[in-house]
């Protein structure tokens, strides 16, 4: 089934939690462990912007469909910032502009250098770029809705489970955006199935690894999917992959688990 592009452009929203009795938190907090997984959500969440700034170079740009979406795509995104940012007001956090300027800087040239990389990738790769791009998309955003859920699950607050929810749909949305886009470009192409393969298999990440440390994001990734159930949302995500044309039996999630010693 076609992603309808009109129709998500817009019915596009802000995540919206007013409604939601979140002040129980001021009361009764989230454990320790759980606000530095929020923590390091809502700083990704925030730096979406620079994702989008990287892509804007490439010949993604060029594609109609994929402009539209990335725009709604980048506003969704800095509005689950600006929820989960509030739900750490609440337990004494505060993340503000300056604070997440801060962080950027301390990139440092691999930061001021990436939209020139990507640029020069795309030029190089051509037109497949794009499809490369909708996968690596594809994957992020599987990954992102599936920690939404799951963090709802291990915590049980009733308003916090109803705010993810909320967040984890409109993740739901963008992973049908770029997997029909993948899929599309994907099929009856193996010179583009060659080159996404290569790229997620040898330089994808987890969401949040180029901004913050390799401690957070072990803690994150063994915070939300160690143990059995966890590895179930895993073994779900590559699966996923899995199914895409020429990505069979690519196992990055789980291979990013085992390699932070993350046990089933």
């Amino acid at each position: 089934m076609a992603f309808d592009i009109e129709r998500f452009t817009q019915d596009s929203v802000r995540v919206n939690w007013e409604d939601l009795d979140l002040d129980n938190f001021r009361e009764n907090p989230l454990p320790p462990e759980s606000v530095r997984t929020l923590r390091y959500m809502c700083d990704v969440e925030y730096h979406t912007v620079c994702y989008l700034r990287d892509m804007l170079v490439t010949r993604s740009h060029g594609e109609g469909e994929v402009n539209a979406f990335m725009t709604m795509w980048n506003r969704e995104e800095f509005w689950h910032g600006e929820a989960l940012a509030h739900v750490l007001s609440l337990h004494g956090v505060t993340v503000n502009y300056d604070q997440l300027k801060d962080r950027r800087k301390k990139l440092g040239w691999r930061d001021r250098l990436a939209p020139v990389k990507q640029s020069l990738l795309s030029n190089i790769v051509g037109k497949d770029f794009v499809a490369v791009h909708m996968l690596w998309g594809a994957a992020n955003e599987w990954s992102a809705a599936a920690a939404y859920k799951r963090l709802g699950v291990l915590e049980g607050h009733p308003s916090l489970a109803e705010l993810l929810r909320r967040i984890a749909a409109q993740e739901s949305k963008h992973v049908a955006f770029y997997a029909t886009q993948a899929k599309a470009r994907l099929a009856g192409n193996p010179k583009a199935q060659k080159l996404a393969r290569f790229a997620l298999k040898n330089a994808w990440a987890p969401v949040g690894s180029g901004i913050m440390t390799d401690d957070e994001v072990t803690h994150v990734m063994g915070h939300l999917f160690g143990g059995t159930e966890g590895r179930k949302e895993i073994n779900a995500i590559d699966r996923h992959i899995g199914r895409l044309p020429g990505m069979e039996g690519l196992t990055i999630f789980a291979d990013a688990l085992d390699a932070r010693g993350v046990a089933a």
